[in-house]
C-alpha cells in the first residue's frame, strides 16, 4: 500500500485562480502555480530560482497542450515566453535549493518523455538535452519527479498521469445503435472509451444544440486523429 503524503497548499491571493504554492512535507522543493497575467509584475524571490516548469495551453480545437522547460531563473524565462507564438494560460514551476543546470536538464528530458507516454497533452517542447549524472543524482532526481507528479496532480493537471488501464476486475460498459458501437469502462481517471469503438454516422440537430459540448468533443477527436472514419484509433 502506498504511503500517505501531506501537502501544504497556500493560496497567496486567497483564491485558487491566483498564485498558489504547494509543498510536500520533508521535501526541499516547491511547486508554484502562476497565471500568465501575473508573471510580468511578480516580485516573489522564489520564482526566480533554478527549476523546471510547465506552460499549459488550450488549443483552438479544445485539446490540451503543454510546454515543458528548464531554467536557472524560471521567472526570467517565463517573461520571455510571454512573446511565444503559442498562447499559454498558466505556468506551474518546480524549484529546489539543490538543483543545478545538469539536474534540471535531466528533469526536463524525463518529464517531456513522461508527458508523451501519458498521451493526455500535446507536447510543444521541441528539443531537450540528455545529461550524464552520477547514480546517486539519478536516484535523487527520480524521487523529485515522483514528487512533481504528486503535486502537479494535486494542482489539477493530469499531464503526468497515465491513462487508465483495465484490470481483471474491470466492468465494461457497452453502447450500441444502428450505426455505432462503443465499449468503455469507468475508473478513478474518468470514463475510458476503448480503441475500435465506433461513433454514429450522423448527428441530429438536438445533439448539436443542447449537447454542444459533446458535439464539439466529437469534432475535436475527429480533427486530431483520435477518431478516423468513425473508429476510435486510440483510447480516450
Amino acid at each position: 500500500m502506498a504511503q500517505g503524503k501531506t501537502i501544504e497548499m497556500f493560496l497567496a491571493e486567497g483564491t485558487a485562480e491566483g498564485l498558489v504554492t504547494a509543498e510536500l512535507s520533508n521535501w526541499n522543493g516547491k511547486a508554484i502555480k502562476i497565471p500568465r497575467g501575473e508573471v510580468a509584475d511578480c516580485t516573489r524571490e522564489d520564482i526566480a530560482s533554478v527549476g523546471v516548469y510547465f506552460l499549459f495551453c488550450k488549443d483552438d480545437d479544445g485539446g490540451d497542450s503543454v510546454y515543458v522547460g528548464e531554467a536557472e531563473n524560471v521567472h526570467a524565462r517565463l517573461k520571455q515566453h510571454l512573446a511565444d507564438p503559442f498562447y499559454w494560460n498558466t505556468a506551474v514551476m518546480f524549484v529546489g535549493r539543490d538543483l543545478n543546470k545538469a539536474l534540471i536538464r535531466y528533469l526536463e528530458d524525463n518529464l517531456v518523455r513522461i508527458v508523451r507516454e501519458c498521451g493526455r497533452d500535446r507536447v510543444l517542447t521541441k528539443n531537450t538535452y540528455q545529461t550524464h549524472l552520477k547514480e546517486s543524482q539519478i536516484s535523487s532526481m527520480n524521487e523529485f519527479i515522483d514528487d512533481v507528479k504528486t503535486l502537479i496532480s494535486a494542482l489539477g493537471y493530469k499531464a503526468l498521469t497515465p491513462m487508465p488501464v483495465a484490470t481483471n476486475t474491470t466492468t465494461y460498459l457497452h453502447c450500441m445503435s444502428n450505426s455505432a458501437m462503443g465499449t468503455g469502462f469507468v475508473s478513478t481517471g474518468g470514463f475510458t472509451v476503448l480503441k475500435g469503438s465506433t461513433i454514429s454516422d450522423h448527428t441530429v440537430p438536438s445533439f448539436e444544440a443542447r449537447g454542444r459540448a459533446y458535439f464539439d468533443l466529437r469534432n475535436r477527436l475527429t480533427g486530431d486523429g483520435t477518431i478516423v472514419d468513425r473508429v476510435f484509433r486510440s483510447r480516450l
